[in-house]
């Protein structure tokens, strides 16, 4: 049987444009009789059915990625299995990439964005699937938003990589924007104004009030003040604008808005994993499994 002489400037462009170990590029290469084109096919085949076997697993992980301009803004949420495959440099690399071709392409929705080209020849999708090849780790493209403005502007906030917001304001600037995103990221109220607040939670929250109020034994026109007092509190910690403002508490951001002259349109605030049920492990096993291929 002849073996196929594969040289190291070989190894080295195929290694450069699929970015695998040197190993496995020399192996795919000798299965290709070096014809690199063919190797590239076989291994894009093999990462497929890699990354096909670990989508099921929970990815809880990751990293938030925001990319904006003055009057557009891209937020993701690009998920893994552990905090290590977060913090490595291969993953925030093709993170950062994603968000940059999103924001160039203001594309709305991930089914367009998983099938943008990334470089290579490669889509959005097949890059995720090669990763997840590389790293081990199932790697998922879970959601974004685009927020784009022709009358106001975008401003952003991103939060150690976990917590990111993007708001939409007319009027102010974009450092009150970002104060603004600042206090979202911290405080995460549900709506911008408490008449957004739904009736179904409004008369939710009334019940359990009036339950408490009454169980206190009070005259039923008191446990009804008691009621209003306490769903107008309510509505003020849910909603943005009656929130006590983070960086100075003695105004609300209603009237920190109003200093400015200034109004918040809508707001997006992604926090990593949230509505996730992350699922526990036992770390040796996880390691045991690392190491026997599943």
């Amino acid at each position: 049987m002849t073996t196929t002489t594969i040289t190291a400037a070989q190894v080295q462009e195929l290694r450069e444009r699929t970015g695998a170990g040197m190993m496995e590029c020399k192996r795919a290469l000798q299965n290709a009789g070096g014809d690199i084109e063919a190797a590239i096919e076989a291994m894009r085949k093999a990462g497929q059915a890699k990354a096909d076997k670990k989508e099921g697993r929970v990815a809880a992980e990751g990293v938030i990625k925001v990319k904006s301009d003055d009057h557009n803004a891209v937020i993701i949420e690009i998920n893994c299995e552990t905090d290590f495959v977060a913090r490595d440099a291969n993953f925030s690399e093709l993170a950062e990439q994603i968000a940059d071709k999103a924001l160039a392409n203001k594309v709305t929705d991930l089914t367009a964005l998983l099938a943008l080209p990334l470089g290579n020849g490669a889509t959005v999708e097949e890059a995720r699937r090669a990763l997840v090849a590389k790293i081990g780790e199932n790697i998922q493209i879970r959601r974004m938003a685009l927020i784009t403005t022709t009358s106001g502007l975008v401003a952003s906030y991103v939060h150690g990589g976990r917590i990111g917001v993007l708001v939409e304001l007319t009027g102010g600037d974009q450092s009150l924007g970002k104060d603004i995103a600042m206090h979202i990221a911290a405080n995460s109220p549900q709506v911008v104004n408490r008449e957004e607040v739904s009736k179904e939670l409004v008369e939710k929250e009334k019940e359990i009030f009036s339950a408490q109020a009454q169980a206190s034994g009070k005259p039923a026109a008191i446990v009804e003040k008691m009621v209003e007092g306490r769903i107008s509190k309510f509505l003020d910690e849910v909603s943005l604008a009656g929130q006590p403002f983070v960086k100075d508490p003695s105004i609300t951001v209603a009237q920190l808005l109003q200093q400015h002259k200034a109004k918040v349109v809508k707001f997006i605030r992604f926090a990593v994993g949230e509505g996730i049920e992350k699922q526990s492990e036992d770390f040796v096993e996880a390691v045991m499994a690392q190491v026997r291929g599943n």
